[in-house]
């Protein structure tokens, strides 16, 4: 059955194409399997809370009639501003139409936030962009630019003539007699001639039951929810996103303006454990992480009923904690064809959370074909990267401007982070610009046929803590073969990585006297995996063919892993692993530049003229052999093998390759 909704309707209806409903939620209370609900352009000022759960045979789709016509805002219009003084407006709201969740006395705050705890989860839009949030009004009559901040006013944000940093636009709030008080400095214009709208409402689009599943949702625009912090022991806020649930598709919507996170592929609820070391304090965050792992299986994680979401073609941006985050609730999902970008460039919101795509568990996870960009991280992998693919991105300009001051609590920067997994996580086909390419403080990973201009950094190292003189190891788990269930836990031994027909350039400067063990280290290529002993090496110490000594061989047992290298090119002085044979380096200097045509990449290149006639072999998942501590192999999602014989394009790689993301040579390539 079609239902169909109009905000536009003279007045409420049936939800017939003759007489539609004037709101979505409206429909979200009878859809059922099956279902389809047509939504007419216009603004939809609600949260849509599906009630009903599809089918893999019979969906629930919620469609815009026109791509990104149908907008669902968490805000709502605020013209009742009177002048207060010098650029500074004053507005009153009653706290009556906010319910039982005012988000501005709500706090950003939480497990593994850093930052002070002195923002709130709502905030004001002018012309359709977040405003700054100062702690007193004395700094919003000032209004001067926030020096942590690196997102300059973009076109349509101000009028013309105004001011050009965007964190001039500020706002501050107190309570009072039952209201709020905003105030804000528009910085000269007039907030009742501006498209000037405040945060009301959690979440735009979400259930809050668990288990309604099999949901799509297409073509929306979805923007300006006041959601909470999302630590990966707790519930987890998007504005956007499936709750606990299997078998969501939200594809072709705009998402933007959340205050934590644009779309959540989420976290069971446990009141048990939710934010335990924030609002308990006295077990570690780390503990209850486990905590939360193996209390997932019973609230039924597991393969059968959680995960399996398609994320496509979404443009996702101006989220102030992640693009897309997700704890347990995203395995087995695909993140494809996105277009992720500025995400905790205000540096108003600091912790461990923080990236374009940030998942905890990502299970037989796979992100390919995104682009993503001006983002504090690009992808962050935390825990139980198991199965995880990262694939075909173009990734560039993800680290703070060297001219911003870092904001205190805010993570470090670069394209990919994968963190204490125990693998296989494949990163390949992938264009790395940014000037950290990979922070690897885990093991069991391959790099295969990237483009990297940036360093690899936390190799051994960025794992545990030294806390009261001694070290406090962090065990995170690995599990059954592309399963939910838990199969071990284990330290990072550190090692057990492939890398494979790659291209590093020194492009960017490096900072001196700093370590491939620090967050910063510049120095491009492979020198880093010296430490590391080949496979031949690590195995001749545990006596295979004799009778085991245990006492003996617990030094190997906790031990560096192997690691294994070939096919790979070096420009501009890339260092070279000591393990590699046969590299390719070259004394000519090699550039890589991206420029823009027709508002699309460009990545121009003298790479392959430098090449020449260097060609490696075809990579293979029997190439890279098994993830040490899961001994699971590098392989599709569904346990088949993978010919590496496909570019960064999906072109066809001949009997021999090219290191890089390319499978033919060119000096441009475009987006």
């Amino acid at each position: 059955m079609k239902y169909y909704v109009n905000a536009a309707s003279s007045r409420d209806g049936n939800g017939s194409k003759e007489m539609p409903f004037k709101k979505i939620g409206d429909a979200a209370k009878i859809a059922r399997p099956g279902d389809e609900v047509l939504v007419a352009p216009g603004i939809y000022r609600e949260h849509v809370i599906p009630r009903y759960a599809g089918t893999e045979d019979e969906r629930i789709t919620y469609r815009s009639e026109k791509p990104h016509g149908a907008v669902i805002t968490g805000s709502e219009k605020l013209a009742d501003w009177t002048p207060f003084e010098g650029n500074v407006w004053k507005a009153e709201v009653d706290n009556g139409i906010f319910g039982s969740y005012n988000p501005y006395i709500e706090m950003v705050c939480g497990d593994w936030y850093f930052a002070p705890t002195n923002k709130h989860t709502g905030f004001v839009v002018l012309n359709d962009r977040m405003m700054y949030e100062v702690t007193s009004l004395e700094a919003c009559l000032k209004g001067e630019p926030d020096p942590t901040a690196w997102a300059k006013a973009a076109a349509g944000f101000v009028a013309t003539g105004s001011a050009e940093d965007e964190s001039v636009y500020q706002w501050y709030t107190e309570q009072a007699d039952g209201k709020t008080i905003l105030y804000a400095n528009f910085q000269g214009l007039d907030p009742r001639k501006e498209d000037v709208e405040i945060a009301v409402r959690r979440n735009c689009f979400m259930p809050v039951e668990n288990g309604i599943s099999y949901i799509t949702v297409s073509g929306f625009d979805i923007k300006n929810a006041a959601t909470t912090w999302a630590p990966p022991a707790a519930y987890q806020d998007g504005a956007i996103g499936p709750h606990w649930s299997k078998g969501w598709i939200i594809e072709d919507c705009e998402v933007h303006n959340s205050r934590c996170c644009g779309i959540s592929l989420g976290k069971y609820r446990d009141p048990e454990n939710d934010m335990y070391f924030y609002t308990k304090h006295v077990k570690s965050p780390t503990q209850m992480e486990r905590d939360a792992v193996c209390r997932g299986q019973y609230h039924g994680w597991l393969k059968e009923k959680v995960g399996s979401h398609i994320i496509r073609r979404c443009h996702v941006h101006h989220c102030e904690q992640t693009g897309i985050v997700g704890r347990m609730g995203g395995v087995f999902s695909t993140i494809e064809d996105c277009h992720i970008h500025h995400v905790c460039n205000s540096q108003q919101l600091g912790g461990a959370e923080t990236a374009g795509i940030k998942l905890h568990a990502a299970i037989d996870v796979t992100i390919r074909r995104n682009y993503i960009h001006h983002c504090i991280m690009g992808v962050w992998l935390d825990w139980q990267a198991q199965g995880a693919r990262i694939s075909q991105n173009l990734m560039h300009d993800n680290i703070r401007p060297k001219m911003v001051e870092p904001a205190l609590g805010a993570m470090f920067s670069n394209d990919i982070f994968i963190e204490v997994g125990h693998g296989p996580t494949l990163i390949d086909n992938n264009v790395l610009l940014s000037e950290v390419s990979a922070a690897i403080p885990s093991e069991g990973l391959a790099f295969v046929h990237n483009l990297m201009l940036g360093s690899f950094v936390l190799v051994n190292s960025g794992v545990d803590s030294i806390v009261n003189g001694q070290r406090e190891p962090r065990y995170t788990p690995y599990h059954i073969r592309h399963r939910t269930e838990v199969a071990g836990f284990m330290t990072i031994l550190h090692g057990d990585d492939r890398i494979y027909n790659n291209i590093f350039v020194q492009q960017h400067p490096i900072v001196e006297d700093k370590q491939p063990t620090d967050n910063n280290y510049t120095t491009v290529g492979t020198a880093p995996f010296d430490i590391f002993p080949t496979y031949d090496e690590w195995i001749s110490h545990f006596m295979m063919g004799e009778e085991p000594n245990m006492r003996e061989l617990a030094t190997y047992h906790f031990g560096h892993l192997p690691v294994w290298l070939g096919g790979n090119a070096y420009f501009n002085g890339a260092t070279i692993c000591q393990h590699e044979k046969a590299p390719y380096q070259s004394d000519e200097s090699a550039y890589v530049r991206l420029t823009e045509k027709d508002g699309k990449p460009v990545l121009e290149t003298n790479i392959y003229e430098l090449l020449k006639d260097f060609r490696c072999g075809i990579i293979t998942t029997e190439t890279l052999g098994k993830a040490f501590e899961p001994e699971e192999c590098f392989e599709n999602t569904d346990g088949t093998p993978i010919i590496f014989d496909s570019d960064f394009f999906g072109d066809h790689r001949g009997l021999s390759a090219l290191p890089g993301p390319f499978a033919e040579a060119a000096e441009s390539y475009s987006f």
